[in-house]
């Protein structure tokens, strides 16, 4: 048996191989965007045009780039799905309809595997597209629309293992699902009904309504309160501020631990100061049906800590803050 040296490279030549993969690999990219034309508009409009489902299928290194792009392609709004070639031909080609698109990945363009279904997906009646390094390929020969993903080289030194040409291949199926993403108007709604689980999903499905406080949770006086009763209310809610409003409960203004501390600065009698006095007027407030993550942004933005929730009229109906977004895990 053929025994491998273990030898561990000196740290200057490790990081000379690692920037010359990342380079081979960035040059690989950045040669695709001068060699993209009409053939990738073609691709678009096939895949525009599909009634079915997108099949994307592909051997070795090239199944797993082929996994990555059906997966990039279900979650931004083009249904698709992974085939392994070789269960296609023992069987799994009976899910494939003439309404479907295949996309075949090869990088040599004649992976045995492939070239086996191709007659059968043609037979069917399914627009075939293949994404290959070799124009002159059977695979590329067969397709309906061929995607050149070329390389100079591989970042192997050897030029065995796929590297650049895996990198240039995953490349051009995001350009595709992205450029699909944008005919197709998908936006952040639905990008979040396709990611409901992890923090993913909170930060996209979690709206202002959902974590705020409300009813006797809120902490609110009114415009001829004291600083004494504001203290009060700061101290009963909770929630590090309360808002200051008039009779009708529009908002006039905002009262914070940070107005507090700066209020004792300046050594002023609690019982006879009114609040309105010393608040924040026009603070900043936000609707119920915003994002939470939008009021993170906006908390980030202007330093702040609390926010207050009003309806079209400006009158408070909610309030929340920094803990309220970490207890609903959307930060």
């Amino acid at each position: 048996m053929l025994r491998m040296s273990k030898q561990i490279p000196a740290a200057p030549r490790a990081l000379d191989i690692a920037r010359e993969v990342l380079n081979i690999e960035a040059a690989a990219v950045q040669a695709l965007v001068t060699r993209l034309d009409d053939a990738f508009l073609r691709a678009l409009d096939v895949i525009l045009r599909c009634e079915g489902r997108v099949i994307v299928s592909g051997m070795g290194k090239s199944g797993h780039i082929a996994r990555k792009i059906a997966a990039t392609m279900s979650s931004t709004g083009t249904p698709a799905y992974f085939v392994h070639p070789g269960d296609a031909s023992h069987g799994d080609l009976g899910m494939i309809t003439s309404e479907d698109v295949f996309i075949a990945l090869s990088y040599s363009g004649e992976s045995q595997e492939l070239m086996t279904i191709v007659p059968v997906i043609k037979r069917q009646g399914a627009k075939l597209i293949s994404i290959t390094g070799n124009a002159a390929s059977g695979l590329a020969k067969a397709a309906d629309v061929h995607l050149d993903a070329a390389v100079d080289k591989e970042a192997c030194p050897m030029g065995l293992a796929p590297t650049a040409s895996t990198t240039a291949a995953l490349a051009l199926g995001d350009a595709l699902a992205v450029a699909l993403l944008d005919a197709k108007g998908f936006g952040v709604e639905d990008f979040a009904r396709s990611h409901p689980g992890g923090s993913l999903g909170r930060r996209l499905l979690t709206h202002v309504r959902d974590i705020m406080r409300s009813g006797e949770r809120l902490p609110m006086v009114r415009e001829g309160a004291m600083l004494s009763d504001a203290l009060l209310e700061i101290s009963k809610k909770g929630v590090g501020m309360t808002a200051v409003v008039d009779a009708g409960q529009c908002v006039l203004g905002i009262y914070t631990d940070g107005d507090l501390r700066r209020t004792l600065e300046k050594k002023l009698d609690f019982n006879t100061t009114p609040v309105r006095s010393v608040m924040s007027a026009n603070p900043r407030c936000i609707g119920p049906d915003s994002l939470a993550a939008e009021v993170v942004q906006m908390m980030e933005q202007f330093s702040i800590n609390q926010m207050l929730v009003v309806d079209e009229q400006h009158r408070l109906i909610g309030a929340l803050n920094m803990h309220d977004l970490l207890h609903a895990k959307v930060i």
